[in-house]
């Protein structure tokens, strides 16, 4: 999944003139996150609440 140019010029444009890489990264990471799940959703690569709670449900037995 890639970014796009405007997505990251947002990003640069909310942070202040001054400003550690660390944030810049993060954002970044963000914007990724945000748009594989978009993907994601779009490519019907999800689950409902009650499969959700199935599997966290797993998860906490373990």
């Amino acid at each position: 999944m890639m970014l796009k140019k405007e997505q990251v010029l947002q990003l640069l444009n909310s942070l202040p003139n001054e400003f550690e890489i660390y944030d810049l990264v993060e954002g970044l990471v963000v914007l990724q996150k945000i748009e594989t799940g978009l993907q994601q959703v779009s490519e019907g690569k999800t689950v409902d609440t009650q499969e959700a709670r199935k599997q966290l449900a797993k998860w906490l037995k373990k």
